[in-house]
């Protein structure tokens, strides 16, 4: 494992890719930067951090096996590893909210943007880049839902040694990936998956408002949910939203 740490940067995903595709870069190789000025999440959502509070870096994982169907288990894979720390810290009602947020109660305080590199049927390598808010104690007006374990817990952490904890908890899901143990993560994630079962009202991308219930994730990784006449409906990212 190598960690090369930056002051400030566009995109540690942008800046792995590059490396990734102008030389050789090692298995588990972190880059990790105090600001990022173009911070990504899903679908270009942008990602926007305090300078030197938080958690932002991509590790470029190496696959030999790993056709694309599974690439919803790479998905678990990653945000368990990310909810297995945080739940040590005894964060209140911690879950993940499809596909890759982690939330505290109904506060986002995590997110996972994963771009991989395809050959043929299978993933040959991947970029994980993850954002935590750890020590920002403000939040810009147009994210009410954001906050972070300084907030929630009342304290600061060290984010070398989160940093650590994270990427030692990774190594370990990216081993059970390998080993193809994809009934064993999903089984993980639907566990811890937000408002699972639980009746919520929800707007499609028309915003029709519908009631429903999360019920899991089909076999290509979308959300399914089971409507008030019982019939299951599936929803891809951005195709739906809670109300």
């Amino acid at each position: 494992m190598k960690i090369i740490k930056l002051d400030a940067i566009d995109s540690t995903n942008s800046f792995l890719k590059e490396m990734a595709e102008n030389s050789i870069v090692e298995d588990f190789t972190v880059v990790v930067a105090k600001s990022q000025t173009s911070g990504r999440g899903q679908m270009n959502a942008k990602w926007e951090v305090k300078s030197g509070k938080n958690l932002t870096f991509s590790v470029f994982c190496e696959f030999r096996d790993l056709q694309i169907i599974n690439q919803k288990s790479l998905s678990y894979s990653v945000v368990l590893s990310i909810f297995e720390v945080l739940n040590r810290l005894k964060l209140p009602k911690l879950s993940v909210k499809w596909p890759n947020d982690i939330m505290s109660g109904n506060k986002k305080i995590a997110g996972v943007l994963i771009e991989n590199v395809l050959k043929g049927k299978q993933i040959s390598s991947s970029i994980i880049g993850i954002g935590i808010n750890v020590n920002q104690d403000s939040f810009p007006i147009n994210l009410p839902n954001a906050s972070s374990l300084k907030k929630i817990l009342n304290k600061e952490f060290n984010l070398d040694l989160l940093l650590n904890e994270i990427i030692l908890s990774l190594q370990e899901k990216i081993e059970i990936l390998k080993k193809k143990e994809y009934s064993f993560l999903e089984k993980e994630y639907l566990k811890v998956l937000y408002k699972k079962n639980v009746p919520s009202m929800f707007k499609d991308k028309q915003n029709i408002l519908f009631m429903g219930k999360i019920i899991g994730v089909s076999s290509i990784g979308k959300l399914q949910i089971e409507l008030e006449d019982e019939t299951v409906k599936e929803f891809d990212l951005k195709e739906v939203s809670f109300a």
